[in-house]
């Protein structure tokens, strides 16, 4: 079974250019594609912020295991008995969901594997999670396959491929009501987030990538 994962984590003052660097040299990711443990995985950043997204395969793998070469360039983050660098952030929304790990291989090459982030309005935290749990388990139009987005805070990251993939969910939706707005825009997304100063952007904006690896890659060229 495939589990996915998403983790934020913010750079030290005045480190992030070094552990940018640093990560971007780390064999820990890759070794793990190679050894067939993860299937996809993939670091960006943005800001202060670093992102990871990876897939585990058959069993749970922690983000030191992932990007441990960076922790010397990370903030500890309070909350819990013992400091931390990784935040789990929790998935929002997706269109589709792995059922195996058979299903859940890219079928065609991927040209761009890619983060991308937005703010949303405090108070419209609920609704925003409200109206994407119904399109999502309501199947109430189809979208990217491998789209997800995950929350932490009022921060979302989203993460993509392209070209996108669009595929019927082969699990059914949790939910036999139909309460996803028709058409989607009467939902009215656009009051939901928190509008970018001064460079056009109202909901998402693209982050830089620092890694992504593949199995199907990873392995033709190991």
């Amino acid at each position: 079974m495939i589990e996915r994962r998403i983790y934020r984590a913010e750079w030290l003052d005045g480190k992030k250019g070094e552990g940018v660097e640093a990560l971007g040299k780390s064999g820990q990711a890759l070794s793990l594609v190679r050894a067939g443990r993860v299937m996809t995985a993939a670091a960006f950043h943005w800001e202060n912020n670093l992102f990871l997204y990876y897939e585990c395969i058959d069993g749970p793998i922690a983000p030191e295991e992932i990007a441990g070469d960076a922790e010397s360039y990370l903030q500890d983050w309070p909350g819990q008995a013992r400091p931390r660098k990784w935040i789990p952030m929790i998935d929002v929304f997706h269109f589709n969901e792995p059922t195996s790990a058979e299903h859940w291989l890219r079928k065609d090459p991927v040209e761009r594997r890619a983060g991308r982030v937005a703010h949303l309005k405090p108070e419209m935290a609920a609704s925003y999670i409200y109206y994407h749990y119904q399109l999502q388990e309501e199947r109430a139009f189809l979208g990217p396959k491998y789209e997800i987005i995950a929350m932490h805070e009022n921060l979302l990251f989203g993460y993509q491929e392209f070209p996108a993939v669009m595929e019927a969910p082969m699990l059914p939706g949790l939910l036999h009501t139909k309460g996803t707005p028709e058409p989607w825009s009467d939902a009215r997304m656009d009051l939901h987030f928190q509008p970018w100063e001064d460079d056009g952007y109202l909901y998402f904006k693209q982050v830089d990538p620092i890694f992504a690896y593949y199995i199907g890659d990873a392995a033709a060229k190991a």
